[in-house]
């Protein structure tokens, strides 16, 4: 029984201790697990928080360097010409107001404001905006301008309201603010006008703050009372409707985020709106908010910011703003979209009259003037001038001319000002009128004239400056631009060179020089030859350089280009501003050789400027952001023709105008005053063009099937045609031939090669370089001479 005792107690005391060492393992492997989990507790909550101390350091760099730094990409703008109003410029009422709705001044009874203009019979009052140009900055003045037989007749300032500055001011020059005609932008496609904080029309500050943030000078990014009120509607509606959202939150989101829904997204709004309000004043963050935030969409273009949207909506600069156009703006900010004034402008006017509502509610206006802002209409233009982007070839040509001197990046981000030369109402001319003249070739001539084209580039003479460009029948179309891009064969354009060249050879050639206008053959490097005709297929035996030009005779012109020399020909053609290479072959006299519409203009602007070449340019003045002036384009002239042979090839430009193929034109146009220029027609017709210029304008015209494809018009039937539509309503001045010293108009028999008298039988009256004057007389001359002599005896 002991043993057995013994043995039981033996048997309790080996699982007493087995126990005690499972419990003793159990309690280690327990405190084991502790010090991991811990461990693991304490790794984590150390990369926790170290992961987000970096990514709360990495949004901050974020959040200061895009703030700090180049705060937006801003788009470049392009301006047309200041319209400079003076006394008897030729300009009429009509074209002035015309001019004014282009810039979106309101018609008015009374003018009160800028941007306004009120017209009386011949008589503009218009309130002008000023503008800040890179020579200085032009003040808002209030005149008016009255007109008589289509000129200005007079310039005064008036008073403005509540002044005793005396009225009738008589003015020398008005300069109204340039159109924008286009801009280059960011790849985002955003836009906007800088504006400053200072600069914002009374209550505006108030009426953002009012309906949009409240607490905004008192919280620190955050309103837990507006998170509260939209988490609540989130719950009941099981997904993320409302934001809560702060002014500095809203910034944010425009700033630096995109438009998604998710609690991520809101965690990481909340954590830069607090870093931003950290490092920034109140006052920062406000004027940025002005500049940043989207207001409308105006095609491919996103519209940011109050300073752009008053353009946009109004007309108007941002510090003009009444009270119910700030209203509206500021009513927009909650949907662009939904509240568009020009869609739905019952909704926008509706947005608008809350939020005056709220702001009367806040003692900001007294009750009349909440009544009158009430009913005052929306007052949106309905063509907004800022966003007439109209003009696709000139802006083209604008933006390679910047290329030379600007990188692609610095165009479409910096906020360049750039000033051009493009005048409105000549691109309106030259935009019509080539549309009219080419459906009407179409109606006359049917079938085989179908999908007809265009170019047109217009230049002042004298300066080189582009006027006005059109790149095709669809001037709002900014595909492929023919005035730059349409490399075509020139035709009879080529033969102003051809004669310039001999005609810079005195002793050999002068305007009655005579050449063979017969057929010639000449072989050619294929082992056949080259034969050119005429395009009447006549020949005309003998006839004067200068009949050989003005009617335009092809066996005339070879005969005497390679007479010259085609090698010599292209250096005249690269001395008159030609940069492209032609071949030396027998048909580049005949303009074989292709080039577009604005080479020909820079060739013909070296002859219209008396022989001075000057590159033709589209812009005249670059300017920063800031309003600093960065680059001029000042004009670049240099003499490259004699000034006899300039004055001798413009004789016969002109000559071709008067009773050359170009005579069509003479007596239509106003007072039939004299111009010179050149037509131009290709291998079965399928490019009409012509080149033509007064004192003040030079115009290019071509006319052809992009397919290449032939057409029934030569240049006088097409081109030409367009040329004097465009140049009648012009109304140009007078070519002025400037005879060089060294030329002398003498009576001259160029059958016999002899000085005639003016009585004799084929005599003509002639310009000629002293040096090319014969010292012979012809007998009938001779007796001319001593019968003139003797006239004088008695006089």
């Amino acid at each position: 029984m002991a043993a057995k005792k013994k043995k039981t107690a033996a048997k309790s005391n080996r699982r007493r201790t087995g126990n005690t060492k499972n419990s003793g393992l159990i309690s280690r492997l327990a405190s084991r697990l502790r010090f991991f989990l811990t461990r693991s507790v304490l790794v984590l909550a150390v990369t926790a928080f170290v992961i987000a101390s970096l990514v709360v350091l990495w949004t901050d760099f974020q959040v200061r360097h895009q703030f700090d730094g180049k705060r937006w990409a801003l788009p470049a703008k392009v301006y047309s010409r200041p319209l400079e109003l003076y006394p008897d410029l030729a300009l009429t009422v009509d074209e002035l107001e015309t001019e004014l709705q282009m810039l979106s001044y309101s018609k008015v009874a009374r003018v009160t404001k800028a941007g306004e203009y009120a017209r009386r019979g011949n008589e503009i009052q218009l309130f002008s905006r000023g503008f800040q140009f890179w020579d200085g900055t032009e003040p808002s003045l209030q005149v008016g301008v009255s007109f008589s037989q289509e000129r200005i007749r007079s310039i005064r300032q008036l008073p403005f309201a509540g002044t005793d500055m005396a009225a009738d001011l008589p003015l020398a020059l008005v300069r109204i603010e340039p159109l924008v005609i286009g801009g280059f932008y960011p790849t985002h496609k955003e836009d906007r006008i800088l504006v400053r904080l200072e600069q914002a029309p009374d209550l505006l500050v108030e009426t953002l703050l009012t309906v949009e943030d409240r607490g905004f000078f008192q919280h620190f990014g955050l309103s837990i009372r507006g998170i509260a009120r939209a988490f609540l509607s989130n719950v009941k509606a099981g997904k993320i409707e409302q934001g809560g959202s702060t002014l500095t939150q809203q910034l944010v989101k425009n700033f630096y985020l995109n438009n998604e829904r998710s609690i991520t997204r809101k965690i990481k709004e909340a954590v830069m709106a607090l870093l931003l309000e950290f490092h920034y004043q109140k006052e920062e963050i406000l004027e940025t908010y002005l500049n940043e935030v989207y207001l409308a969409q105006a095609g491919n273009y996103g519209v940011h910011g109050f300073g752009l949207a008053s353009a946009y909506y109004f007309g108007e600069s941002f510090e003009h703003l009444n009270v119910p156009q700030v209203a509206l703006l500021v009513g927009l900010v909650k949907g662009p979209s939904y509240y568009d004034p020009r869609k739905y402008p019952q909704r926008a006017l509706q947005r608008r009259n809350q939020v005056l509502d709220l702001i009367h509610a806040e003692g900001f206006i007294d009750e009349i003037a909440w009544q009158r802002y009430r009913r005052a209409p929306l007052g949106v233009v309905e063509n907004p001038a800022y966003f007439h982007y109209r003009y696709p070839a000139y802006l083209d040509l604008v933006k390679r001319q910047l290329k030379q001197n600007y990188r692609e990046q610095d165009i479409h981000n910096q906020g360049l000002k750039i000033f051009t030369s493009l005048d409105p109402r000549i691109q309106r001319i030259a935009e019509n009128q080539l549309q009219y003249s080419l459906q009407q070739l179409e109606q006359s001539h049917g079938e085989s004239l179908q999908n007809l084209q265009g170019a047109v580039v217009l230049t002042a003479p004298q300066s080189g400056e582009v006027v006005a460009m059109v790149g095709g029948r669809n001037v709002r179309n900014p595909g492929f631009n023919r005035a730059l891009d349409a490399v075509r064969p020139i035709g009879s354009l080529i033969k102003p060179a051809i004669y310039l060249t001999a005609l810079e050879r005195y002793g050999d050639y002068s305007l009655a020089s005579l050449i063979s206008d017969e057929p010639l053959q000449v072989p050619t490097m294929e082992g056949d030859f080259w034969s050119p005709s005429n395009f009447d297929n006549t020949s005309h035996g003998q006839v004067t350089l200068l009949e050989a030009l003005s009617r335009s005779y092809n066996q005339a012109a070879a005969r005497i280009g390679l007479d010259l020399g085609v090698d010599q020909v292209i250096e005249t053609l690269q001395r008159l501003g030609l940069r492209r290479e032609l071949p030396a072959y027998p048909a580049t006299l005949l303009g074989a050789g292709g080039l577009a519409p604005v080479e020909v203009a820079q060739i013909f602007q070296t002859l219209a400027n008396q022989g001075f070449q000057q590159p033709i340019r589209a812009i005249r003045e670059v300017m920063d952001a800031q309003g600093n002036s960065l680059s001029r384009y000042p004009y670049s002239v240099k003499q490259v023709v004699d000034p006899a042979a300039a004055y001798l090839i413009n004789y016969a430009l002109a000559e071709v105008m008067q009773a050359g193929t170009g005579k069509s034109v003479y007596y239509s146009l106003p007072k039939q005053i004299t111009v010179a220029g050149k037509t131009g027609t290709t291998n079965d017709m399928r490019d009409s063009w012509f080149a033509g210029y007064s004192d003040d304008f030079l115009g290019v015209v071509w006319l052809g099937r992009d397919d290449n494809g032939a057409t029934p018009l030569t240049g006088s039937a097409g081109a030409l045609r367009v040329w004097r539509k465009i140049f009648r309503q012009l109304d140009p001045q007078a070519l002025s031939l400037i005879k060089a010293d060294d030329v002398e108009f003498i009576w001259y028999d160029a059958e016999a090669g002899k000085r005639s008298g003016a009585l004799c039988d084929g005599a003509i009256k002639i310009p000629m370089q002293k040096h090319s004057i014969p010292d012979e007389w012809t007998s009938c001359g001779q007796g001319d001479r001593v019968i003139n002599k003797v006239k004088s005896w008695f006089n």
